[in-house]
């Protein structure tokens, strides 16, 4: 299968040899380094791996600057997760931190797991018996729970090429960005000849719409004569669209379906930071063509994979199985983690809000259900892949309703199955209900997973105590979201700004090992 180019202005510099192991895509291919319990089979790695692995022992042995709970990978796992402690844990490690990467688990079976085989997916949610023959090899399967799309020009991808990650994943485009209006779903438009064939729009909505859109396109917030009398930091969105007349169904799709907001709070807040994210959608966009998101193939447990390799070149360790008794805290300040009876010394910690609940708040639900098909969505020419977005006013409600569709062409399914997860947040009691226009989309549907997931943010924001928690993955179908959180954590920890400059591996280390003479 061959590799995803990413743009050549976002290319990082030459590698050297690159190995031929990923174009051919198997399945947990790569050769990273976890730190087993004493009784585990697994041998520490040879070859370029093995000065690495020597570091991250000696680095487990000293005290840690930095400690993760909750790890994102498990080598030969049949469950992963792509949290931001992951991808947290090599950005550290990239930046000087000694690592270890802890998590209580043997598996990763958490609410963003990515489950394989079929068969387990079916355990999980409760279901009687075992997929049916049509559902093809359990082992075909791949399903993530929580499944993100990458913009093409977004904060993930970059994050991923200034650390090099990209040499470990292959992508594929997503085919195509719906809009949902009436009851039928429109291809989202976002240049300008797309706003003028679209039926989405009458033929004056069109003329505006592109106006609009040749305006975004030309805004700089450095250069002031873009602005057209707008004042980027005080004129609101609200203001901007009167400016150029457009109708609410314009206004839903613009601010939902390019701007990717949940709700309409951005109205009245500042247009800059509108104007940015619809030229995000648009650059993106323009990568590719099709639409401007990228998702892995063999799902996203790929990702994990990427960051702790990534870690374990720098020195981070690993350690499974581990089961949290206590996160030591002297004098209201975190110094260690204890487990089976040892205490791991650190200095900074971050984890997710199941290991802190006296530190954290609920702040809402999210429904997602997860449904298998044997048909792409109707109205999307026969997309193999696709998104799908209900702006709420669409549904009467206060947020968006989301679905993304994969498919075997990602290797996520058997054959000719498709698997469509619909997502939004709770605003009744009847969550099911809340979610129907979506699922009315995708019947006939062969097999549905509904879960109900608490959304959890913290209350405790690290300064004090040095305890930095993760937010819960929220409804959308974008890494966007998460990556403003990594920064934010980043910034908490670091004391100042997330720069992807620092990210940057040295050209000596890219093996983790120092160059030859």
């Amino acid at each position: 299968m061959p590799r995803t180019p990413f743009p050549s202005r976002m290319e990082p510099p030459p590698l050297g040899t690159v190995s031929q192991e990923s174009a051919s895509c198997p399945r947990y291919r790569l050769h990273f380094f976890v730190f087993l319990p004493r009784d585990s089979a697994m041998q520490p790695p040879q070859g370029r791996g093995q000065r690495a692995h020597r570091r991250g022992q000696q680095h487990a042995a000293q005290r840690l600057p930095a400690l993760h709970l909750q790890a994102g990978l498990q080598a030969q796992s049949r469950h992963l997760r792509p949290h931001p402690e992951c991808i947290l844990s090599g950005i550290m490690s990239v930046n000087g931190k000694k690592v270890l990467h802890m998590d209580r688990n043997s598996y990763y079976g958490g609410e963003s797991a990515s489950i394989t085989p079929l068969e387990d997916l079916y355990k999980r949610f409760n279901l009687p018996g075992t997929p049916p023959e049509s559902m093809g090899r359990g082992r075909d399967w791949n399903v993530d729970l929580i499944p993100k799309f990458l913009m093409a020009n977004g904060q993930l991808v970059k994050m991923l090429l200034y650390t090099e990650v990209t040499r470990y994943l292959d992508f594929k485009v997503i085919e195509g960005s719906f809009v949902y209006k009436g009851g039928k779903i429109y291809k989202v438009p976002s240049t300008e000849a797309e706003a003028l064939a679209s039926s989405l729009m009458g033929l004056f909505e069109k003329r505006r719409f592109r106006k609009f859109l040749v305006y975004v396109a030309n805004f700089d917030e450095n250069d002031p004569r873009t602005f057209e009398g707008v004042d980027p930091k005080k004129t609101t969105m609200r203001d901007v669209y009167k400016k150029f007349d457009l109708g609410q169904d314009v206004i839903d799709f613009t601010g939902h379906a390019l701007a990717l907001y949940r709700t309409d709070d951005y109205l009245d807040q500042p247009c800059q930071e509108t104007i940015n994210r619809i030229k995000l959608y648009s650059e993106s966009l323009a990568r590719y063509g099709k639409s401007p998101y990228l998702y892995p193939l063999y799902g996203l447990g790929e990702l994990p994979q990427g960051f702790a390799r990534l870690s374990a070149i720098y020195g981070g360790t690993y350690m499974l199985n581990k089961p949290i008794e206590e996160i030591v805290i002297e004098n209201g300040k975190v110094v260690g983690v204890k487990s089976e009876g040892e205490v791991a010394r650190c200095k900074q910690l971050i984890c997710d809000p199941s290991y802190v609940s006296d530190r954290v708040t609920k702040v809402g639900q999210v429904i997602r259900v997860i449904c298998i098909l044997s048909h792409p969505i109707k109205n999307t020419n026969d997309a193999n892949s696709c998104q799908i977005i209900i702006p709420q006013n669409q549904v009467n409600r206060k947020s968006d309703i989301y679905v993304c569709m994969i498919s075997s062409a990602h290797n996520v399914a058997a054959q000719g199955k498709y698997i469509a997860i619909a997502s939004t947040t709770v605003e009744t009691a009847d969550p099911e209900k809340e979610i129907k226009p979506a699922l009315d989309l995708l019947e006939p549907i062969e097999q549905k997973f509904v879960s109900i997931s608490d959304l959890f943010a913290p209350t405790d924001l690290g300064t004090e105590s040095q305890i930095f928690i993760s937010r819960t993955y929220d409804a959308t179908t974008h890494f966007e979201t998460t990556c403003d959180d990594i920064k934010d954590i980043y910034k908490r920890m670091m004391g100042s700004e997330f720069d992807f400059e620092e990210m940057k591996r040295k050209k000596n280390d890219i093996y983790g090992e120092e160059e030859q003479q």
